[in-house]
């Protein structure tokens, strides 16, 4: 690669006049001000024995010393590696002592989080969310390429979390085509980055992508409560909003309470998980946009596919799929399907990925002659856009007939009294499996385990009703607020 991310968006801060950056806690940051913070910290950095090849793990929200860390990082040659501040210790001991990371920084007045990671004899660094960086001591590690621009972990649908290098080629890659792709950008958008930095979604789309397209971003260290947030996007003119789901949700329904809808958001932009299209028209009612939704994995850097514009979207698809990406659909034998064909995605492309860190044998399993298996059931129609389907892993298999859980779910999510659901396969000593639904019902009408299965047998083949259901107070939630259905069938 040419140029590395951190000279490119450097060179980009100091050749600016005074253009804003990052806006925090209601002011804004130019980016001469945010490259001075990430040179400080790259001379802490040095002065602390960190080098080419080392990971500084970073369990801080978004804000702009996470930044300044990033490109300090970068700067000297090392990996950024990410973390959940949420995560508890015993999760967060765990990835640190895979990592093998130099040192964590934390926010400053977390001191039993600090104490207890030194004590594992890993340097805790507390720093303030938009101050410069204390002295510290690095430790030793394993050196890696410096090539890495970030390690990500993910548990994906094994639970068991996997590190994930993304290059620095990757990232320009994914960002560079993404802003080509997405046709509806223009020269003074604002971003908001309120998704979690830890999550590949976020750190591309709202931080890093804005830092390198030159456009402005609101920090928000969290997205709750989303008052906080709508409030944000008024008081900075957000115009750009990157998010999962389960945050339209929110704000939707903080909306409908009476708070002030935003006038300047013009773009929304979902992925991380399916977007329900019930509440497409809800978010026009009271947001005004209509939503456009994308698709992506950690492994991709992470953007696969996204609806290019409003006058091109079509709803219930993830658009097309950006260029340079070779894209096929294969069945289980590894055929390669026609166009309109349901099978499972193989990508590859300058965006993904070259492999597993430390873990051989899970990247042999999940690449085939340098192509990827994405694990994810997807359709691509005539004019290339894609629909996801399924994950592989979550298909049910009824009396040898596949199962959707999706296409259950659309179905439920139609009766009057479901709030939410999620369908998961359960054990049948006679078909293998059968269909279960998890229920949150919206109180109002009260339904029953046999309203439901009465309401599906109308609009499903038999084998996909649901012959068991569970009305529960809360769905598992990842991170970033996309269902666990591995902790659902754990139950």
């Amino acid at each position: 690669m040419d140029v590395r991310l951190e000279e490119r968006i450097i060179s980009q801060c100091n050749r600016s006049n005074g253009e804003r950056a990052v806006w925090w806690r209601g002011a804004w940051w130019s980016r001469k001000v945010l490259a001075d913070l990430a040179a400080q910290y790259e001379t802490r950095l040095k002065e602390g024995g960190f080098r080419e090849g080392n990971r500084i793990a970073a369990l801080m929200p978004n804000c702009p010393a996470f930044l300044a860390l990033m490109l300090a990082v970068w700067k000297a040659g090392g990996t950024l590696t990410p973390l959940n501040l949420q995560a508890g210790m015993a999760s967060t001991m765990d990835v640190l002592q895979h990592s093998d990371v130099s040192a964590v920084f934390v926010p400053q007045g977390m001191d039993q989080l600090a104490e207890g990671i030194s004590a594992s004899g890993v340097p805790a660094v507390p720093v303030p969310l938009d101050g410069p960086m204390p002295s510290f001591q690095s430790r030793t590690c394993e050196v890696s390429d410096p090539e890495i621009a970030v390690l990500f972990y993910t548990s994906g649908t094994t639970g068991t979390p996997k590190g994930v290098p993304i290059s620095h080629s990757n990232l320009m890659d994914n960002v560079t085509k993404s802003i080509t792709h997405f046709k509806d950008l223009v020269d003074d958008d604002i971003f908001i980055n309120v998704l979690p930095n830890f999550h590949t979604l976020g750190f591309t789309t709202s931080g890093l992508l804005p830092l390198l397209g030159g456009y402005p971003q609101a920090l928000m260290p969290m997205f709750m409560p989303p008052e906080n947030t709508i409030e944000a996007i008024k008081a900075a003119e957000v115009s750009v909003m990157i998010a999962v789901p389960t945050m339209v949700a929110l704000m939707l329904g903080a909306i409908a309470r009476g708070v002030e809808p935003p006038t300047s958001l013009r773009l929304l932009v979902t992925g991380g998980d399916r977007f329900p299209e019930r509440l497409d028209a809800r978010t026009r009612q009271l947001l005004g946009v209509s939503v456009l939704e994308g698709y992506g994995l950690t492994e991709t850097s992470p953007v696969v596919a996204v609806n290019e514009g409003v006058a091109r979207r079509k709803l219930g698809t993830v658009g097309t799929v950006l260029e340079g990406y070779d894209v096929e659909v294969r069945d289980s034998d590894g055929n390669v399907l026609p166009v309109n064909s349901e099978g499972t995605l193989w990508l590859k492309g300058p965006s993904v990925f070259g492999g597993y860190f430390k873990a051989s044998e899970i990247t042999r399993e999940k690449f085939k002659d340098d192509w990827f298996n994405t694990g994810d059931v997807v359709r691509i129609d005539d004019e290339g856009y894609l629909k996801i389907i399924d994950r592989v892993t979550d298909i049910i298999i009824v009396g040898g007939f596949n199962v959707y859980p999706t296409e259950v779910e659309s179905v439920l999510q139609q009766m009057p009294g479901v709030r939410e659901c999620a369908v998961v396969g359960v054990e049948h000593p006679v078909s293998g499996e059968i269909v279960k639904a998890y229920i949150i019902p919206s109180g109002e009408p009260g339904i029953t385990s046999r309203d439901v299965i009465s309401f599906s047998r109308e609009q499903l083949a038999h084998y996909k009703v649901p012959r068991i259901v569970e009305f529960i107070e809360e769905m598992p939630r990842s991170s970033i607020g996309k269902i666990l259905k591995k902790e659902l069938r754990k139950r």
